[in-house]
């Protein structure tokens, strides 16, 4: 089996270690024998919808996301939203997650329109949210870290990854935290989100593997290290 990672707009949405997710991914499959590796799509440069089978897109500052958002506007987006509907996989993180989103409206700038390919809207508020989180949901215990003064307001297309039991998650109002809408994933934990939660990482690897191999069940792997980072970062303080 092969798995092809894109990492999408690799120099502009990679920050508080999102690349990581896609160190995680790769390593993951490997471990398991499956032939994997990673593509990075920068602007400017067209999505091929039928190359990768898995999509990170990481979080940036608002300026980044003008940039990101009017590349989307002239293809890629387009070109993303055909990989998914042909049974691609994505995990956004932060301003990558809002631009999957129906819309982003910043302080005191022009909307950012998103895809729409998660049914929620994300609006500016005053102040930010920063400090580590800790969320349960179908993938049992999830930790991270969130920065952000983005509220997303999920719709009813759209369920949470999670509940958070400490942070503040998609608004601060809640209760909820991320987003899953078909096999697109948001959320806003950075660290990044992945090497410390394996179970969220195997289930990215087996659905996205489904697109061309149909059902398949990952072998298990020792997760000790794993589980020892996530441990660390569940005794944190807020």
């Amino acid at each position: 089996m092969r798995l092809v990672v894109g990492f999408l707009y690799a120099r502009l949405m990679n920050i508080y270690g999102d690349r990581g997710n896609v160190v995680a991914l790769l390593q993951r499959a490997r471990w398991r024998g499956i032939e994997a590796e990673a593509v990075a799509i920068n602007a400017g440069e067209p999505l091929e919808p039928d190359l990768c089978d898995l999509y990170v897109f990481g979080g940036g500052q608002d300026k980044e996301q003008y940039v990101v958002a009017e590349d989307l506007a002239r293809g890629n987006g387009e070109r993303l939203r055909a990989a998914v509907e042909s049974g691609a996989v994505v995990l956004s993180v932060c301003g990558g997650y809002q631009l999957l989103g129906h819309y982003y409206r910043p302080h005191g700038g022009e909307e950012l329109r998103g895809l729409g390919l998660i049914d929620a809207h994300t609006v500016a508020g005053d102040t930010r949210f920063i400090g580590n989180v800790v969320l349960r949901g179908e993938f049992g215990e999830l930790v991270g870290f969130e920065n952000h003064s983005g509220r997303t307001y999920l719709g009813s297309g759209a369920r949470p990854l999670g509940r958070v039991t400490k942070g503040s998650g998609n608004n601060g109002e809640d209760g909820t935290e991320g987003a899953v809408c078909g096999r697109v994933y948001g959320t806003y934990l950075h660290g990044p989100l992945l090497p410390k939660n394996p179970a969220l990482a195997d289930a990215l690897i087996a659905r996205a593997l489904e697109r061309r191999y149909g059902q398949v069940r990952l072998e298990p792997l020792d997760n000790s290290l794993e589980q020892m980072a996530h441990r660390s970062a569940l005794a944190r303080p807020r």
